[in-house]
């Protein structure tokens, strides 16, 4: 006999959960802490089944009969409504994993992580994820159209961050790229908005070329008051001029005292390469001096809130606009275009030569590989002279100019 919604309402709880027929495989079980849950019961290839339609009274007396019609349509037509709704299951889990967040991820973890690429290329990866998540991170990738990119990416260019929204536009790029691939996707949809956005003015890092400006620096740099550690890091930024991040990320372990060479391995470099750069005797006595600081931990310059990660890429400019340094004077990138600079004005030192020590990528690899083993040597005695030279700066001595052929050496 049918239910009427007055005999559901009065129906309560026992001791063991019951059930009340309605008709054609329906019933409402009521459980001993007063739920009551629809149910069909059907039979499919020779096996009894149920099927939950929902709980009452959210699911009302009306809406569980059309549930139970429904199903029963699709059991004439040789559908298992029990397996079908599995599998929406299964595949609302699936999808949840091709959101534009979920491929991200799911590229930043292949070709990123496992690829060892720099952590400096990680941290900028999941940066432009966060700045795009907000407006399609939850999207589904296939979905997804070019104006629902542009949006998130004017928006950061409204700030006059052109830069950074060119290249989070070629982030995004990538993960599309990526999810076509996985068949996750079948376009690029950021292909469309070549032009959309402001090309960003090409600068380069600011950077002090006057040897008497540099003397300046130095014995600021000396007279800093900061943290001690973010004080040994800008003595030694200038004698090594690496990449800042590569700085910041040094390990001790990279340290080889005896044979004065740090190795830096090649998931920390822009080129993907191993570099060596030649220890001065100056570096190796600032080493020496943080050693008592740091020397129980991973890094050379550990991060100010804990030794477990290295200093925040931020620190050592921080550190210039305290000291009265304004962005467009000075950088840490800068102090590599400060050496690049004046060792070429020396006119001491091959081109090719500063260039190996200054870590820019040869085209050639195999030509590459015999340049570093052949210029160490020179990269040797250049690193000691320009240490040398760095001192006759900071102790404010005369400045001679570099004579055109490149005899004299301070």
């Amino acid at each position: 006999m049918a239910l009427k919604d007055t005999e559901i309402r009065a129906l309560q709880p026992k001791l063991t959960p019951f059930k009340v027929a309605d008709g054609k495989g329906l019933y409402i079980e009521v459980f001993p802490n007063g739920s009551k849950l629809w149910r069909l019961k059907f039979r499919s290839n020779g096996k009894e089944k149920r099927l939950a339609l929902g709980k009452y009274p959210d699911v009302t007396l009306a809406k569980a009969r059309a549930k139970c019609n429904e199903a029963r349509a699709k059991i004439a037509d040789g559908v298992d409504p029990a397996a079908e709704k599995q599998r929406l299951k299964i595949q609302a889990v699936l999808d949840s994993g091709n959101t534009f967040a979920g491929v991200a991820e799911d590229y930043i973890e292949t070709k990123l992580v496992r690829e060892r690429k720099a952590q400096g290329t990680l941290v900028k990866a999941r940066w432009f994820l966060e700045l795009l998540t907000p407006a399609i991170g939850f999207r589904p990738i296939a979905e997804i159209e070019p104006a629902e990119i542009l949006a998130p990416l004017k928006k950061i260019e409204r700030k006059g961050n052109f830069e950074t929204a060119k290249r989070c536009r070629a982030f995004a790029s990538r993960v599309f790229r990526f999810g076509v691939a996985t068949a996750r996707c079948k376009a690029d949809p950021t292909a469309l908005l070549q032009g959309a956005l402001i090309a960003p003015k090409v600068t380069h890092h600011a950077a002090i070329t006057d040897p008497a400006k540099v003397g300046e620096l130095l014995r600021a740099i000396d007279s800093y008051t900061g943290s001690p550690i973010t004080k040994y890091a800008m003595q030694i930024a200038p004698h090594v001029f690496v990449r800042p991040g590569e700085l910041r990320h040094a390990e001790w372990l990279e340290i080889d005292v005896d044979d004065a060479i740090w190795h830096i391995p090649a998931g920390k470099m822009k080129a993907r390469r191993p570099h060596d750069v030649p220890l001065t005797a100056q570096v190796l006595a600032s080493l020496a001096d943080i050693r008592e600081l740091t020397g129980s931990g991973r890094y050379i310059f550990p991060s100010l809130q804990t030794p477990l990660r290295p200093m925040s890429e931020n620190t050592i400019n921080a550190a210039f606009r305290r000291m009265g340094y304004a962005q467009d004077e000075l950088t840490g990138h800068g102090l590599r275009t400060t050496a690049s600079t004046l060792l070429n004005e020396a006119g001491k030192w091959d081109d090719d030569v500063i260039e190996t020590a200054l870590a820019h990528k040869d085209t050639n690899q195999i030509r590459g590989t015999y340049n570093r083993a052949k210029y160490w040597d020179k990269r040797v005695e250049m690193a000691s002279w320009w240490s040398d030279y760095l001192d006759v700066l900071r102790k404010g001595a005369e400045i001679l100019d570099f004579p055109a052929n490149g005899s004299t050496a301070p």
